[in-house]
């Protein structure tokens, strides 16, 4: 899986010190950690981890629960950690929508694959897919792959890193079927994926394996749209 990077809400310094050296062996980057829900939220919102992992029992008047009612409200993933399974935290924790629930005492290899695990189904439910038609065959292409779309004529090329899609669509009609903000027309007959951009010259764009040619009243707009991603 790909690296992520997590926040600690715990207030046992062992074990954040634990799960500190678990997340780094594998991988991960630790953003930081805190004992309490006002603390927590004010770093959450600084730093914008991937994944939030929280311990119910914690400092202060309030605990985890209250906490993940709060991510919550701005769909922030997270993880319960925590030893307590009585039946009246069970049914405050049915309130919550966190990715998992993961008893202590744990193991690192535990830990490990609930995140893993967690992370595969919440990225999964986040995908968005074309369905397109190539060589008499109807594909599901993961959007997120796509480096970027190259007009044909009344055909569009579609671009991964590993493979090339020609769709009988117009570029303005399979660009119009992509989401998120993260694709961008860079030129006349190309929508390039900003995610997969590694430089920009005076009127190219480099990608991880490729160059695509961009157009000079374009520049400024990828440019800018470049930064806030």
């Amino acid at each position: 899986m790909k690296s992520l990077n997590i926040y600690i809400v715990e207030d046992e310094p062992l074990i954040v010190s634990t799960i500190e050296t678990a997340l780094r062996k594998h991988g991960h980057r630790v953003l930081g950690d805190s004992d309490t829900v006002t603390q927590a939220i004010k770093d959450i919102e600084l730093t914008k981890p991937d994944l939030v992992l929280i311990d119910i029992q914690l400092s202060g008047e309030k605990d985890g629960v209250d906490l993940a009612l709060v991510l919550d409200k701005t769909k922030q993933p997270y993880l319960f950690l925590s030893s307590q399974t009585d039946p009246e935290t069970i049914a405050r924790v049915k309130e919550t929508n966190p990715l998992g629930y993961v008893v202590k005492p744990f193991t690192e290899t535990g830990l490990r694959t609930n995140i893993e695990l967690a992370w595969h189904r919440h990225s999964d439910s986040h995908h968005h897919y074309l369905n397109i038609k190539h060589e008499g065959k109807l594909l599901k292409v993961n959007q997120d792959i796509i480096n970027y779309l190259k007009a044909f004529d009344n055909y569009c090329y579609i671009i991964t890193s590993t493979e090339s899609f020609l769709v009988p669509h117009t570029l303005k009609y399979i660009s119009e079927q992509l989401v998120g903000d993260h694709f961008i027309k860079c030129h006349r007959s190309y929508v390039v994926n900003l995610k997969y951009v590694r430089s920009i010259d005076k009127n190219t764009i480099a990608l991880d394996n490729d160059t695509i040619p961009m157009s000079a009243s374009q520049k400024s707009l990828v440019i800018n749209k470049l930064k806030s991603i």
